[in-house]
């Protein structure tokens, strides 16, 4: 910025600020805004800290009580999954229209490419999906696809805090943070929130992706997988259950007299509520995430010991099976918010350990398609054999898409947050459904075009919560999950 525009842009500024003081002594600064999300006074859930997850009533009758968030780290290209582009096969090795000089987050874009992978129609719907994900293709008419999501940021960990808390930056709450924030839980054995990372590591945004931001501690995520239970969950060695359940005693007789001496101590109560869970979940957490219980037809439904191309892919797919097994138990045993992750990020490994495929796609994805489908799959026909999809609502999404181009000189897809695929299944959304839609090449979206907000927003929705009312007074900010944006999208819904 120069000189003159510096001081022009100064002077706009001065002059608003006095219209605005003008305007608020006539009582005209807010007369237009009567009746918009601006009056809507928020709904404070009221929190007992000696039973923070104690259940709260919803703001509305709510479709779903338990949500199941599925999340791709890396950005899961659309064009190779869910998004047919009959154009873009059409068009293959053609430059892009209107794309001369775009240059994008890892420089300048080569021509446009197919998909290394054939569509097919799937069930009754016909819906096109990849055979890079056939298991999940199989499962269209179950499935509620929005195809015109857009988010604020083409970097990964940016574009992960923004689809986890709303926001791009650090130190903002998770929606289960919000969501168990607001509804409690269904169990008093095992957390409110819990998020499955991936074996291999975090997603690069690591803990943001779960944890509670400004909003109290007790509503982070507690993280822990099936190869991995909580870490320093088991005894002692040398300490015998009968001296730990005294130790526990006398410690328990002497918080309670420390909080009859001090009635009104929220955070002593809070604290003595959080060791009693974490006494319970000695027993829960070690029962829930055993999976011998599981029958062998269970394992082999979920892929736990499927031939894979080569035994890394085995190995990994393995082990995300077993995760999905585990979020199905957690879903059973009441947990309201369970939030598993697929891909990881680790320091010099170029896509190797998510769906990062900037260089050679077609070989990264592959691995990753073969982890991912099968016990994707099988997780959502098996929540919907047991009747836990009536009151669960799946979400299965990523941080952004991919470019209908590659990059030049390489052989894969550069970001996008212009346009990508995200689904629901499960309580309160329509199936078989297709939202929105990107332009011909699957470049941005054009049709029913969905912000970030406005997903987070449905998502609330569907739980039985008004995003415009749960907020939290922080900093001098009433903040919430949807910022000041966010519209419920209605369509999707079931009637």
């Amino acid at each position: 910025m120069d000189r003159r525009a510096f001081l022009g842009r100064s002077a706009t500024v001065m002059a608003s600020m006095g219209l605005t003081q003008l305007l608020h002594q006539d009582g005209k600064l807010f007369s237009s805004m009567q009746g918009s999300e601006l009056a809507i006074d928020p709904i404070r859930p009221i929190i007992d800290p000696a039973s923070p997850h104690a259940p709260r009533p919803v703001h509305f009758d709510a479709k779903a009580k338990q949500v199941l968030m599925i999340f791709c780290s890396g950005a899961v290209s659309h064009l190779d999954t869910f998004d047919y582009k009959p154009e873009l096969w059409r068009r293959h090795g053609e430059p892009m229209p209107g794309s001369d000089g775009l240059i994008t987050f890892q420089g300048e874009q080569g021509n446009l490419n197919r998909s290394p992978w054939n569509f097919r129609p799937r069930g009754q719907s016909g819906k096109m999906t990849s055979d890079l994900l056939p298991h999940i293709g199989s499962l269209a008419d179950d499935l509620c696809f929005i195809h015109s999501l857009t988010s604020e940021t083409n970097t990964h960990g940016p574009g992960e805090n923004f689809m986890c808390t709303g926001f791009t930056l650090d130190g903002f709450p998770s929606i289960g943070a919000w969501t168990t924030y607001a509804l409690g839980s269904e169990t008093d054995s095992l957390p409110a929130y819990v998020a499955i990372p991936d074996p291999r590591g975090t997603p690069q945004s690591s803990v943001n992706c779960w944890g509670p931001g400004f909003l109290p501690a007790a509503f982070q995520g507690t993280d822990f997988h099936a190869n991995q239970p909580i870490r320093n969950l088991k005894l002692p060695t040398g300490l015998s259950p009968q001296n730990d359940q005294r130790t526990r005693n006398f410690l328990n007789a002497l918080n309670r007299h420390q909080l009859k001496t001090h009635p009104g101590e929220s955070e002593l109560a809070a604290r003595i509520s959080s060791y009693e869970l974490a006494a319970r979940m000695q027993l829960s957490v070690p029962e829930v995430s055993d999976l011998s219980q599981e029958p062998d037809h269970i394992k082999a439904f979920y892929g736990i010991d499927a031939p894979g191309s080569d035994s890394n892919t085995k190995d990994l797919r393995s082990a995300y099976a077993r995760n999905c097994i585990l979020a199905r138990r957690l879903i059973e045993k009441g947990v309201r918010f369970v939030q598993l992750f697929n891909g990881a990020y680790q320091t010099g490994g170029e896509g190797v350990s998510n769906w990062d495929g900037h260089k050679t796609l077609e070989k990264q994805y592959q691995l990753h398609g073969q982890v991912l489908d099968q016990p994707t799959a099988a997780l959502i026909q098996d929540l919907k054999q047991r009747g836990l999809l009536e009151h669960t609502l799946v979400v299965w999404c990523t941080e952004f898409g991919r470019m209908p181009t590659f990059q030049k000189g390489a052989s894969g897809r550069d970001h996008n947050p212009k346009g990508f695929t995200a689904f629901m299944a499960g309580a309160g959304v329509q199936a078989p459904y297709s939202h929105g839609a990107t332009d011909p090449f699957g470049y941005q979206a054009t049709e029913k075009v969905v912000t970030t907000h406005d997903f987070h927003a449905t998502l609330l929705h569907l739980v039985g919560l008004d995003h415009r009312r749960l907020s939290v007074y922080h900093n001098g900010i009433e903040r919430r999950l949807t910022n000041v944006h966010g519209t419920v999208i209605r369509e999707l819904l079931e009637s």
